[in-house]
């Protein structure tokens, strides 16, 4: 569709970063001011709101994007969520060392770059040191690690997705989004923030919409792509070191997009503050966090957003495997932790919510 558009001197790819820079504001701004987040969903103080939040957009992220299936605006037969080689090892082995890691680092890695746009220099490192290890998983020194778990698979013959199920992709496209409303309902929240969540939500169908679709060129083919955090941290990092190597990607203006619009949400709010860590315990638990996050993600093909939010709505079972690793991950992380290892406890609810992250 791209072509039709007219435009002699910016390509297809260009015009993707432009439009991932628009998507990142306004997730980065969305996700600052509904405190959105995965980890606060399963194990917060108010875990209840959190997940009503989540769900929200989960439940728009669903219907929307298959909306645009069924129009046969995109489709995901090729993608690689959708792949008939399921590797099983990778996604569940990743995930939960995404849950756990996330549990260390108090959030997962969107939540972690938006806090890092309000001034949070501990979710910063984090994010850096997620996108040095996950760079290195996907194309460094890790990368063999990644390649022989990735090797055991699990064939899934044509049941790629909830869609080769009994009830065909409308059914379970209807099931998700009325589970996901329950929550909604059952969470408290007012207006205000749902609406926000719905808007998180709705970015998802326009990633795919817009690089799949409006901004799709014949002749120089760009890759459909949606909200994702792994291998756009790692791409970021990549072309930060190597700008006048390679060109930036869609993944690139996506977390630049996020940091600018959670900075300026911050700053307009009153919600921009300096903070470090308070000791050197602290700072050990954020790096182990953001190394497990960084490898984990990349074996389970994406993070919170990129698999959950972002994959769910694809319908693909690898997806739904990722997520319920993570979850599984964070939960026993958890239990775990606050059991064991009281260096790990999470703080009374009035300083976890001082010193979130």
């Amino acid at each position: 569709m791209f072509e039709t558009f007219g435009f002699e001197d910016t390509s297809a790819k260009e015009a993707s970063v432009l439009f991932a820079l628009a998507l990142g504001l306004l997730f980065g701004a969305s996700a600052q001011l509904t405190r959105f987040c995965f980890r606060r969903a399963l194990i917060g103080e108010d875990r209840r709101q959190a997940a009503g939040i989540w769900a929200m957009a989960l439940a728009v992220a669903v219907a929307g994007t298959q909306a645009a299936v069924a129009q046969g605006w995109i489709s995901f037969e090729t993608h690689r969520l959708l792949s008939s080689d399921l590797p099983v090892l990778a996604i569940g082995l990743g995930g939960l060392m995404f849950g756990t890691g996330m549990v260390l680092t108090r959030g997962c890695v969107s939540r972690l770059m938006v806090l890092s746009g309000s001034g949070n220099l501990r979710a910063a490192m984090v994010v850096i040191v997620f996108a040095i290890v996950a760079h290195a998983t996907l194309k460094g020194v890790l990368a063999p690690l990644r390649v022989a778990l990735g090797s055991v698979t699990l064939d899934l013959g044509e049941m790629v997705s909830l869609a080769a199920l009994p009830g065909g992709a409308l059914f379970w496209s209807t099931v998700l989004v009325a589970g996901s409303l329950t929550l909604v309902r059952r969470s408290g929240n007012s207006m205000l923030p749902l609406v926000g969540a719905a808007l998180i939500g709705l970015l998802v169908p326009l990633g795919w919409v817009g690089t799949g679709y409006v901004l799709f060129d014949d002749f120089d083919p760009i890759a459909m792509e949606s909200l994702s955090f792994t291998a756009a941290t790692a791409e970021t990092l990549f072309y930060g070191i190597a700008a006048s190597a390679i060109p930036a990607g869609f993944g690139t203006g996506l977390v630049m997009g996020v940091l600018a619009g959670a900075t300026l949400a911050a700053l307009l709010t009153g919600g921009f503050h300096w903070q470090s860590f308070s000791s050197p315990g602290q700072t050990g638990r954020y790096m182990t966090g953001a190394v497990l996050m960084g490898l984990g993600g990349v074996l389970a093909g994406g993070c919170t957003v990129g698999a959950g939010l972002a994959g769910v709505p694809t319908l693909g079972i690898a997806a739904l495997l990722a997520l319920a690793s993570i979850a599984l991950g964070g939960i026993a992380a958890n239990w775990l932790l606050s059991a064991f290892s009281s260096e790990f406890v999470a703080p009374p609810a009035r300083q976890a919510q001082q010193q979130e992250v």
